[in-house]
């Protein structure tokens, strides 16, 4: 698989896996849970290394899945998640990008990914995914 170079050096493959599809409510009903994991691990053996999700996916469960998926291979990867969404519970609140919102919700994000550090950490765009 062909490469591409992130910022000052983030190497990923040329060709990503989007995991907001694998939590219900965008787009479908909600994939059974191990098929999505045999789905990440079986990417990652065709030469993907990125791997993108966000914890508004579910939400939270786009998170899971992936955690799951890729913990034993968590070395041989990049990470990238998203942030910006205020809860109440798993409900959606609103949009939310203060700093200490954001260094809270990283906390939940590192456990929900079973890892000690997000490759890649983005604020989701402005109109991405409405409010429930």
């Amino acid at each position: 698989m062909h490469t591409r170079t992130l910022g000052q050096g983030l190497k990923v493959s040329a060709i990503g896996l989007g995991c907001m599809a694998m939590a219900p409510g965008f787009y479908n009903p909600a994939p059974e849970r191990q098929a999505m994991v045999r789905l990440i691990r079986d990417a990652h053996r065709m030469g993907v290394t990125f791997f993108d999700t966000a914890e508004v996916y579910g939400p939270f469960i786009s998170e899971e899945i992936v955690g799951e998926a890729l913990a034993p291979i968590r070395n041989e990867v990049v990470l990238a998640s998203k942030f910006g969404f205020g809860y109440n519970g798993s409900s959606v609140t609103g949009r939310n990008s203060q700093p200490a919102h954001i260094k809270a919700r990283v906390e939940g994000m590192l456990g929900r990914l079973r890892t000690d550090r997000i490759d890649l950490y983005l604020l989701h765009w402005r109109g991405s995914v409405a409010p429930t």
